[in-house]
């Protein structure tokens, strides 16, 4: 029931005019799924691992800390004592360690724990062990632990299909209990079965199957709490893997319009009762399925809606449509509680000039929810100056988005920079907690995966890999990101050429790039077309190095302006990734315009569509943005009367996306009598620059199949003698 949303970021938290916004919902909605019960976090999987020494190259430390138990696994070599220790990344609670052995079992070893790496504590002592399963309950803290293997079952060594640790971050049992507002004005806090919670948390991307393998790094950043955009029967296992993990879940529901055009379409809060008795009776639906669950820890009604109704309405109605929606949003409010009085209900909008229609028409919401970015410090501000009643969460925050720096030279959003974004983390962070009895904790906006052009903006981990920024949110839950190896980190990234990169050649770019931890660092170039062509997807690019940290890049044939990405990999699942901006123009032509500013016909011309009028004389202006565009049929054409017979070398098209499939290039002594010069039927809508030996008056394209279900559209049709 939920729309697919644009991976687009909320606006800041003052109102711009029609704002195109939205959040990434993506996979926050889960599949059903048996529920589990609470339990201390398994902290090892996936963490750091070394060991004393290893059988082979297929037996290494990490296979130990995968998952899997039946698949892989740790090996050492044949020799008494051995090792396997795994790093917490901070100083824990320990409950007990899970061994998965395989035939080459440990019969005498000892579970030890550590805060530095060096001394070593030992919490059990095991003797006589049989191999199989050992599950080994122990009392005591600390960062690293390690298995210490002093007599083996045999002759081979020892192997473990999985070393599973166990344990509590914060020295506590997961809370559980209601979940209250609790306190006075200016002075309140979040409380979970009487104990103080501060909201440390992130939006939750990956798909639900996935949620098993992210979590657990979840939690090893000191995440307590996920956010996410809708609720409904696919949640449930989402539910359950953050409970396994100690995490909580402000479950979300969504309502249109969402934040924007493309999220869900246009309601009559007014009078449509229709859909706000459907909605308030899914919602209850959905209450009454998770109010028991441990993982919930609150409801969020909305996302973005008061600001987003801009888009639907103006005037007077925008003001009664705000109105209505913030009414029925007590309404489901009122619902919730009367199900569940156990978790709080929010409201979440992207502009703190909503919170007085929620002062005026929501009074049953126990907090507020605001999702702001470069501007989260201004939040605090506006609820001084508005005199409000309530405390808030911030649901999304991080480094200024798209919609809040300026352009760059190429007049795109000059985004910023790896080190920039982390420190956008650690300001958010610094903002919400500088906000005491007020500001109840966040969740930063982003855990996911996606490897595309939010992606690489947002995203903490895209394509599994951390980035500057998930260290600084590491930094802010934790306190400490002490013997983390990081990313490497890219500066004074530069384009050549970058206003003018021609089509299809090369330009260079070039960045300083060093790894703190003097790792080996790889690259790759990537290139997306979201300006040029709104394809977010980052595709890898024809590139070369060309030595000291200088790559030599092939240009798209499609014109606009491209965003190119060096990312650096460290090897160690870290990377840092800079972008540019790059405008890809018509490659240069030798030889003179004879077709500029002179006569050109056509078949058809679009008189009123988009950015129409477009004659055909556009095609001859020498301006790329300018076009001429046909009617939607076929066949069309184009001719250029040149006033005389003229020598004709060369031709470039350029083309707009509706291009030509098939078509002849044909020259003309007197405009009647034809003859075709060049043919094809494979036409893509780059440009095509074609090679002539002709001497004609006119010069004409024949166009016979469509590239698109748009006419023909040409921003030049270049004639070189």
């Amino acid at each position: 029931m939920f729309p697919a949303l644009p991976y687009r970021g909320p606006a800041g938290r003052r109102a711009a005019p029609l704002l195109a916004l939205g959040a990434l919902v993506a996979s926050s909605l889960a599949l059903a799924g048996p529920r589990a019960e609470a339990a201390e976090s398994l902290l090892s999987q996936g963490r750091p691992v070394t060991a004393s020494s290893q059988e082979g190259d297929g037996y290494a430390p990490s296979a130990a800390v995968d998952g899997d138990l039946t698949g892989t696994r740790w090996a050492s070599q044949w020799s008494d004592p051995q090792w396997f220790q795994v790093d917490l990344g901070q100083r824990v609670d320990l409950s007990r360690a899970v061994l998965t052995w395989e035939g080459a079992y440990g019969k005498s070893y000892q579970i030890q724990a550590s805060d530095n790496g060096t001394e070593w504590r030992t919490l059990k002592t095991v003797t006589g062990g049989d191999g199989g399963r050992d599950e080994v309950a122990v009392t005591g803290s600390g960062r690293y632990v390690r298995m210490l293997g002093t007599e083996r079952s045999g002759g081979y060594g020892y192997s473990l299909w999985e070393f599973q640790v166990y344990g509590n971050t914060d020295g506590t049992p997961p809370a559980s209990g209601a979940v209250e507002v609790t306190g006075s004005q200016g002075d309140w806090q979040l409380t979970v079965g009487g104990q103080p919670y501060t909201v440390k948390g992130l939006t939750w991307g990956p798909a639900v199957a996935d949620a098993p393998k992210y979590m657990p790094d979840v939690k090893s950043m000191g995440v307590n709490t996920i956010r996410t955009w809708g609720t409904d029967g696919s949640t449930e296992p989402l539910l359950d893997s953050a409970a396994a993990n100690g995490i909580r879940v402000v479950n979300g529901f969504w309502l249109q319009p969402g934040g924007g055009p493309g999220s869900g379409g246009c309601v009559d809060y007014v009078t449509d009762t229709t859909y706000k008795n459907n909605m308030l009776t899914e919602f209850a639906k959905w209450v009454e399925a998770y109010k028991s669950h441990p993982a919930t820890l609150m409801w969020n009604v909305g996302n973005e809606s008061v600001l987003g109704l801009q888009n639907c309405y103006s005037g007077a109605e925008l003001e009664a449509q705000r109105n209505a929606y913030t009414g029925f949003v007590n309404d489901v409010a009122k619902k919730i509680h009367s199900i569940d009085p156990d978790h709080p209900v929010t409201s979440t909008d992207a502009w703190t000039g909503a919170w007085p229609y929620y002062k005026r028409n929501a009074p049953d919401l126990d907090l507020y929810s605001m999702n702001s970015y470069g501007d989260i410090c201004g939040v605090q501000e506006d609820w001084e100056e508005g005199g409000y009643t309530k405390p808030y969460i911030i649901t999304e925050g991080g480094p200024a988005g798209e919609w809040e720096v300026p352009d760059d030279a190429n007049g795109v959003p000059d985004e910023p920079t790896d080190v920039q974004k982390a420190e956008g983390y650690s300001k958010a962070w610094d903002c919400v907690t500088g906000h005491e009895g007020v500001a109840l904790g966040a969740t930063l906006f982003h855990y996911g995966v996606e490897h595309d052009f939010g992606g690489v903006w947002f995203n903490l981990v895209p394509d599994g890999l951390k980035r500057l920024s998930y260290y600084a949110v590491k930094e802010a839950y934790s306190g400490s990101t002490s013997g983390d190896n990081t990313p490497p980190v890219i500066a004074n990234m530069a384009v050549g050429r970058a206003s003018s990169a021609p089509a299809g050649g090369e330009f260079t770019v070039r960045a300083d790039v060093r790894d703190p931890d003097g790792d080996p660092v790889t690259y790759e170039v990537f290139l997306s077309g979201n300006y040029a062509s709104g394809d977010k997807r980052l595709v890898e690019a024809e590139w070369r190095s060309t030595g000291d940290g200088a790559f030599a890049v092939r240009a798209p044939e499609k014109l606009g302006v491209w965003k190119v990405y060096i990312q650096a990999e460290d090897g160690r699942g870290n990377a840092g990734i800079e972008t540019k901006s790059v405008e890809v123009v018509a490659p240069p032509v030798n030889g003179t315009n004879v077709a500029l500013d002179k006569s050109t016909t056509a078949s058809s011309f679009q008189q009123s569509y988009g950015d129409c009028p477009c004659e055909p004389a556009k095609a001859t202006d020498g301006r790329t943005d300018t076009r001429w565009a046909s009617d939607w049929s076929d066949p069309q054409w184009i001719q250029v009367d040149l006033g005389a017979a003229t020598p004709v070398r060369k031709l470039q098209l350029v083309w707009d996306p509706a291009y030509a499939k098939s078509y002849d290039v044909q020259v003309s002594d007197n405009g009647t009598t034809w003859r075709t010069v060049h043919s094809t039927t494979a036409g893509n809508g780059d440009i095509d620059t074609i090679d002539v030996a002709e001497t004609a008056r006119h010069v004409r394209l024949r166009l016979t199949a469509r590239g698109t279900g748009w006419g023909y559209s040409l921003h030049e049709f270049g004639i070189y003698s």
